[in-house]
């Protein structure tokens, strides 16, 4: 006990190499680390043990045969942390920093990564992070159905989830399918029709498009413009504050001036741009004295 006390008092001080050596001490004498405990969680000493290889690992030092055996040690207390801790919240964490050991910059192995997220999936079939993850891991790899497919058993499994859609339109965008991305930006809306940000984020991605996509008609992109401001005009109904929103309907209506064929509603349309600029650049004012404000003088 007094060898894994000394170990946590030199993790919290990030001395790290006097921590593993504290910590292996600690097992030495109780190898199922029963003692050594956090809290309802016996074996934790084996996770800490491992982050703290981790923490000393150097990725500018990879292919160092001692620095390696670092990294090599902190995959192999992972996989004890996983096996011997009860605690749910402490074993997925475990799992987790395991799947981060594998990642690419460090081991680089999805193939080892990827059955310890099925284990997750397993443990939290209704996290849609682990589904996220498994994504993450299969676009990482170049196996974009798979990733998709991973996307789909998250929205499956949490379909009142935000972070689901987000997930979703991101990687709809990556893969250039617009239409879809779209979709599941409205699919988050209907999970928060009264989030302000779900409806910005929404005209983010139609001035993106109109402004960077030069394939486009004028006419789409004066349609992508139209539907970029509905959906900012609906943010700034629910906040009529909301600065970033105020500031991108600026930038829309800058775009529709350069579409638009009429100098007298070019005009028109740039007038009431710098109206918006001018308020966004107020409230952002307004925003930055607040935060410099001593408390309770706002």
């Amino acid at each position: 006990m007094k060898a894994f006390k000394d170990g946590n008092k030199m993790f919290a001080s990030n001395d790290f190499r006097g921590a593993a050596k504290r910590y292996e001490d600690a097992l030495a004498a109780d190898p199922n680390g029963t003692l050594n405990s956090c809290g309802d969680s016996p074996g934790c000493v084996y996770f800490y043990l491992a982050n703290s290889y981790e923490r000393l690992y150097r990725p500018a030092r990879a292919g160092t045969p001692e620095n390696d055996e670092l990294l090599t040690k902190a995959v192999t207390n992972y996989k004890l942390a996983a096996e011997k801790i009860t605690n749910p919240l402490m074993k997925s964490r475990s799992l987790q920093y395991l799947v981060a050991a594998y990642g690419p910059d460090k081991i680089n192995d999805p193939t080892s990564a990827e059955p310890i997220i099925q284990q997750m999936i397993q443990l939290e079939p209704k996290e849609p992070t682990n589904y996220f993850m498994l994504s993450r891991l299969y676009q990482d790899s170049g196996e974009y159905e798979l990733a998709e497919q991973a996307l789909t058993q998250a929205q499956q499994a949490s379909p009142n989830s935000p972070d689901v859609y987000l997930q979703l339109a991101s990687f709809y965008n990556t893969q250039g399918d617009f239409p879809k991305t779209i979709q599941f930006l409205n699919e988050r809306i209907k999970v928060e029709p009264n989030n302000p940000e779900a409806h910005y984020t929404v005209a983010t991605y139609y001035w993106d498009k109109a402004n960077r996509d030069f394939r486009l008609s004028d006419a789409e992109k004066m349609q992508m413009i139209q539907d970029g401001l509905t959906s900012v005009d609906k943010a700034i109904e629910i906040k009529t504050d909301y600065m970033e929103a105020i500031a991108y309907k600026n930038l829309l209506l800058r775009l529709q001036a350069n579409v638009e064929k009429s100098p007298a509603k070019q005009q028109a349309l740039l007038k009431e741009a710098d109206r918006l600029r001018d308020m966004a650049n107020d409230l952002r004012k307004k925003q930055q004295e607040g935060a410099k404000a001593p408390a309770g003088t706002e």
